[in-house]
């Protein structure tokens, strides 16, 4: 009778603890889903989301002036990201509210609760990652290769005895630079002001090939459509969207649009509409 008693015991012993742990796993499975999806009953850990969608409206900080990016046409805010934003906006069923600053200060307006998003042609900072988040790349504005569409140039390799053309004092000219310190065989000429004119140049046949910067060479192909840009691009720069450092579900929603938008060619249509 004892050992059953004893039995019985242990057995309401191992209950009582079965119990608590799955108490814990329960409540631990708990806390990642609230991680992971932001909350329970549309309460979430993201403020900035949360109160963006208590407005209904994202706040989203540029600076004007930043053409083709961002600019101020008549009081309307116009321009790749200006559009951008605003697609973002409808696909997350939010309406957009502009504001502006200068360049220095757009990751002030998120620490300081003035804004959202950033999206001023804004380059990637991961020093900036405690003030902010980052979206997916969206946009390079690295340094491209242009050659008239009837040349045979697909790579770098294929430059030597070549002239190639690159505005004095551009990233194009210092990288154009150090290619030739290791060893390219190309013949550099870099005396021209701004990109434009360096594919201008090309253009009229005067030079065999051009390095710019991504934007100069989009503008520069639309407007002289016999040049094309060589792939994929020399450099990576690329432009990002920025949120505040907490606002994780509103950056994991931009991300999510940003990827769609890609997929579907919105970012062709943005460049065939703004570099031109």
């Amino acid at each position: 009778m004892q050992t059953k008693a004893l039995t019985k015991q242990t057995q309401k012993r191992f209950s009582r603890l079965d119990r608590i742990a799955l108490g814990i796993l329960c409540a631990y499975l708990l806390l990642v889903a609230i991680t992971q999806w932001g909350g329970i009953g549309g309460v979430g850990l993201d403020p900035i989301w949360a109160a963006a969608q208590q407005r209904g409206t994202l706040r989203v900080v540029t600076d004007p002036g930043w053409r083709p990016f961002a600019d101020v046409v008549d009081g309307e805010f116009v321009g790749y990201d200006m559009d951008l934003a605003r697609e973002l906006g409808r696909r997350l069923n939010l309406e957009i509210e502009f504001r502006t600053t200068g360049y220095d200060a757009l990751y002030d307006s998120l620490v300081n609760g003035d804004a959202d998003l950033i999206a001023a042609a804004l380059p990637y900072a991961p020093e900036q990652g405690e003030r902010a988040r980052f979206s997916e790349f969206y946009f390079n504005a690295g340094q491209v290769l242009v050659v008239p569409t009837a040349s045979s140039i697909n790579s770098l390799d294929q430059l030597s005895g070549l002239r190639v053309g690159t505005a004095l004092g551009s990233d194009a000219d210092g990288l154009a630079r150090r290619m030739l310190n290791d060893g390219a065989r190309f013949s550099l000429a870099n005396d021209f002001d701004e990109a434009s004119q360096v594919l201008s140049a090309l253009a009229l046949g005067q030079l065999d090939a051009a390095i710019v910067d991504h934007v100069a060479a989009l503008i520069g192909c639309s407007q002289h459509p016999n040049l094309r840009i060589v792939r994929p691009e020399l450099t990576f720069e690329p432009y990002a969207l920025a949120m505040p450092a907490s606002a994780f579900q509103l950056n994991a929603n931009v991300n999510r649009v940003i990827v769609e938008l890609q997929r579907e060619g919105f970012f062709e249509e943005l460049n065939q509409r703004w570099f031109r």
